[in-house]
């Protein structure tokens, strides 16, 4: 007589402490208001820019002040967020290993930690760009937009917004590229990042010079 076992799956015990826990929520909420502050990069990029140039100066008027107050309290509140949870994660993560800046799992002595290092750099100069260049240049805009005024510093303020914007969104891709090599590249080396800017900039180029201004103008 064949005698049969009953087949268990194997029991796995997972513990998780304080610290644990509060790191993931920290990534958690990393990558949810980095999505809504990349999101609305890439609308603002990709799909507003376009629809603003179709926009007569009475359209604006009735559009601008509705459209961009609101859109651009989630874009700077995103980036604020993203900005201080990913900061907070890196160092949580540094100081309850013990690591520290050069130690053995440092921030440049590790491969993740140098992937962060840049990605975080990146993400940095975008948050600076939006806090200290593109929102207070919109704040203007729109309150002139709105009231009907065009003064002389309007064309150079535009400009200086328009230039910031365009910049995150070009860092945006070697940025994502960095965050995500963090945890799944086994080396940091030139070659890779080269190519993440390389290429990032080339796709931001295409999408915006070729494809934004047409595509969804007719179904």
């Amino acid at each position: 007589m064949v005698q049969t076992k009953e087949m268990r799956m194997p029991e796995i015990a997972v513990s998780l402490d304080g610290a644990t826990i509060f790191l993931f929520i920290l990534r958690w909420f990393h990558f949810i208001f980095g999505i809504i502050w990349i999101g609305l990069l890439y609308f603002f990029n990709f799909v507003n820019g376009p629809f603003a140039k179709t926009m007569d100066a009475n359209t604006k008027k009735l559009v601008v002040p509705q459209l961009m107050p609101r859109a651009l309290w989630w874009f700077r509140w995103g980036a604020m967020i993203t900005f201080v949870t990913g900061w907070l994660y890196i160092g949580t993560k540094l100081h309850l290993n013990g690591a520290g800046l050069t130690g053995t799992g440092g921030l440049f002595t590790s491969t993740w930690g140098q992937w962060i290092s840049l990605g975080a750099l990146l993400g940095s100069i975008m948050w600076f760009n939006v806090w200290f260049i593109i929102w207070p240049a919109q704040k203007k805009l729109i309150t002139w937009t709105k009231t009907g005024q065009s003064p002389p510093e309007m064309a150079g303020l535009t400009k200086r917004a328009f230039l910031a914007s365009r910049l995150n969104t070009y860092l945006s891709v070697p940025m994502l590229f960095c965050m995500a090599a963090a945890s799944h590249l086994p080396a940091f080396s030139l070659a890779p990042v080269l190519a993440a800017f390389v290429i990032g900039f080339v796709l931001v180029w295409h999408l915006v010079n070729k494809v934004a201004g047409k595509v969804g103008a007719n179904f």
